[in-house]
């Protein structure tokens, strides 16, 4: 199969990012390298309209929308659970975590969970404004709604992350 004018350079040049975004939204990697592919492989049918104009605004479009449809399907097949299984050994895992001194992966897992909490239109707000760097206005064009509503989402989510964040260091400080 032939480069469409482009194409191919395009995902070598915007792989990266994209994974980056879509383990933003997902917050594992493994499913966000699954949710960029699928991306790319939607932008590839309409790279000879989109390659002109702006395509990396497109591909983020995707990957968001993608994402918040695959949000609404009843069955995930995994369930997070509040107790860790049991180690090999027989002992509960939270017994070997706790004393690992790992207090940077610690702290980022405390983030991913508290990033759980927060609903998925919250979580794509955030990201994009905080973690991208864009501009509310143009949050708003790619979720297709008002600034205003960015701003909410945004309010109530990072309300959302202090409270969860919150409780995680006071489990902690224990």
């Amino acid at each position: 199969m032939r480069d469409q004018d482009g194409f191919d350079e395009f995902v070598r040049a915007r792989w990266g990012s994209t994974v980056r975004l879509a383990v933003g939204l997902t917050l594992d990697h493994g499913y966000a390298e699954d949710l960029a592919q699928e991306a790319l492989a939607k932008l590839w049918f309409r790279w000879s309209r989109v390659a002109d104009g702006n395509p990396d605004a497109y591909l983020r479009k995707i990957v968001l929308n993608t994402f918040l449809s695959r949000r609404r399907r009843r069955w995930w097949g995994e369930h997070a659970t509040a107790e860790l299984p049991e180690s090999e050994a027989g002992q509960p895992a939270a017994a070997w975590t706790q004393a690992a001194p790992t207090t940077q992966v610690d702290d980022r897992d405390a983030l991913r969970q508290a990033l759980r909490k927060v609903s998925p239109k919250q979580r794509v707000v955030i990201f994009l404004r905080y973690a991208e760097d864009l501009p509310e206005q143009e949050v708003a064009e790619l979720l297709g709604c008002s600034v205003g509503t960015v701003k909410s989402h945004a309010s109530r989510g990072l309300a959302v992350l202090r409270k969860a964040l919150d409780n995680h260091a006071q489990e902690v400080h224990r």
